[in-house]
């Protein structure tokens, strides 16, 4: 999968820009790397690549709001990077689009792990394959309410129609849908969804499940607090 895998990465800082594409070269992936939120917009229009790694903190096009363009283009996998793992910046880029973020310094094998994680999750969805309770299930699609899911075409409809869903946020649903009525914690949502195997930013699902929550209903996943959340039957 890596030597096809062509990365989009866009950072100002020199030495972390070269280190870093020479690192992700020799693990086989095309790099194309910029210095600025301006051209990094105009090298994702050019060349379509497979995944986007982008720092929080560039010049001309800030990562935020550059991921926020390729987001109204295109449901590419996103990476924020960010120097500060607490920065409200994280949350910003999340809310804008981004699938994960990682944060600076990093070590070279991490992000590799990182980016090829988000590459498995964004070439197989995998979701349920029958009906669970307080669902009804035809032919591959489950029906919760005005909600529709078909998990064999990877398409959600709400009241009939059409419902635009990142890969991730597929995912989150079809974890969700696999078992309604249940209450799923912010851990094993990262396990099952982000395939961390390690201990994550439980941010990263807060954020996820209310972009989610504003395409398919803001009651339709209820909090349980202190535990995680579940999807209503």
């Amino acid at each position: 999968m890596a030597d096809q895998t062509h990365v989009l990465f866009v950072e100002d800082d020199d030495v972390i820009r070269e280190a870093t594409q020479l690192a992700l070269e020799r693990d086989g992936f095309v790099v194309t790397a910029m210095p600025d939120g301006l051209s990094g917009l105009e090298a994702f229009r050019a060349d379509r690549p497979d995944i986007a790694l982008l720092d929080v903190m560039v010049p001309g096009l800030d990562g935020v709001s550059l991921c926020r363009r390729i987001r109204d283009e295109s449901t590419v996998p996103v990476i924020m990077l960010s120097a500060r793992a607490d920065s409200i910046d994280v949350v910003l880029g999340l809310e804008a689009g981004a699938d994960d973020y990682v944060t600076k310094p990093f070590d070279g094998a991490v992000l590799v792990a990182r980016i090829r994680a988000v590459l498995r999750r964004f070439g197989h969805a995998g979701g349920p394959d029958r009906g669970e309770a307080g669902s009804s299930a035809t032919g591959g699609v489950l029906t919760f309410g005005d909600l529709e899911i078909d998990t064999e075409g990877m398409e959600v409809r709400r009241a009939g129609q059409p419902v635009a869903l990142t890969p991730t946020e597929m995912r989150l649903l079809l974890e969700f849908s696999s078992a309604p009525g249940t209450v799923l914690s912010r851990d094993k949502l990262l396990e099952r969804v982000w395939d961390y195997g390690w201990g994550g930013d439980t941010r990263v699902v807060d954020v996820h499940v209310q972009r989610l929550r504003t395409k398919i209903g803001q009651d339709r996943i209820e909090t349980v607090r202190g535990f995680g959340y579940k999807l209503k039957a």
